[in-house]
């Protein structure tokens, strides 16, 4: 099945089969992806124009060697590679976490609101628009729940990005001096998981609702996951991507040396103009089509496989 829920009246699979499942599809997607997701990050920290005010072609390309690989800009290509990888073991923690409440928790809360709300949205949007606005209005309000796992994504950045922060300080010892710091940025984390699960979800459920005509989103074919991921992920990313940018800038900042989101709004428009809030989205859009494919192709074979495991298993006992 899609991660993104179905019906309650049709077969659906037990939350624990959603939660391995989509689990394990984070951490392939995770060891696959996160070069990319630290070369964006990079990106959209830097606050030096690459191209250029009168830079050659030589000049912007060295500079942009020293901001995608830092200390590693003069190593082999190997080394370079391997760069990418930093903040791993935060990154694994963040994305395993996020996977499972998000495409664990998002079909749980669709059926709460159809329950209670259906008609609501019914009402309000028509039959097939409501359906879509309910899957959309529940990617949204499980987005802003995300923000309880926001430690594990700002270790993750600042490893990304200031490994400096890190130096001769451990995981507990950066825990126990920063605590509540570490949500640090949560309002501006909010305000870009509204609206961009709001956009991942209901992209995702209009394109299978008004493109390929699906009443049950389960049924879904490979294709059609292909391309309604793609619409969904393409829409999220881009109404997120100037408030991720300044979450991204907060976050990346050293332990002691904070600096708000409004500071660094203001000195963004003022310093690079409003392109600065759309840095990094480029490969982050790049990386969307292979992404998604990867990630929902795996939860789809998960889920599934784990909840007919499960279900072997209970069938087993019972037999004895």
């Amino acid at each position: 099945m899609s991660p993104v829920g179905g019906s309650g009246k049709k077969h659906s699979e037990s939350g624990t089969a959603r939660l391995l499942g989509s689990g394990a599809s984070g951490i392939l997607e995770l060891f696959t992806f996160h070069p990319v997701d630290t070369v964006a990050k990079r990106l959209m920290s830097n606050t030096d124009k690459i191209f250029g005010n009168g830079q050659t072609t030589k000049q912007s390309l060295g500079k942009l060697n020293q901001v995608l690989f830092r200390e590693a800009a003069n190593k082999a290509t190997i080394g370079k590679y391997l760069s990418l990888f930093p903040g791993l073991g935060y990154a694994a923690g963040y994305k395993v976490a996020q996977r499972m409440y998000k495409f664990g928790g998002q079909p749980v809360v669709r059926d709460l609101l159809d329950r209670h709300y259906g008609q609501s949205f019914t009402r309000t949007f028509g039959e097939r628009n409501g359906k879509a606005m309910m899957h959309a209005t529940a990617g949204s309000l499980i987005g802003i729940g995300e923000v309880a796992l926001l430690p594990l994504d700002v270790l993750k950045i600042k490893r990304q990005t200031n490994p400096e922060a890190f130096r001769g300080r451990g995981l507990f010892k950066i825990v126990a001096d920063e605590g509540m710091a570490l949500y640090r940025g949560a309002g501006w984390t909010v305000m870009r998981n509204a609206p961009g699960s709001f956009a991942l979800f209901g992209g995702s459920a209009f394109v299978k609702e008004f493109v390929f005509g699906l009443e049950d989103y389960n049924k879904a074919t490979f294709v059609q996951n292909f391309f309604a991921s793609i619409g969904g992920a393409v829409a999220s990313l881009t109404v997120s991507a100037p408030m991720d940018v300044i979450k991204t800038r907060i976050q990346a900042r050293s332990f002691d040396s904070p600096e708000s989101g409004t500071t660094i709004l203001r000195r963004m428009v003022q310093q690079e103009g409003f392109g600065a809030f759309f840095k990094g989205l480029t490969p982050k859009i790049l990386v969307v089509g292979p992404k998604l494919v990867f990630g929902f192709t795996l939860a789809q074979w998960f889920i599934p496989t784990f909840d007919r495991l499960l279900k072997g298993g209970s069938a087993a006992k019972a037999e004895q």
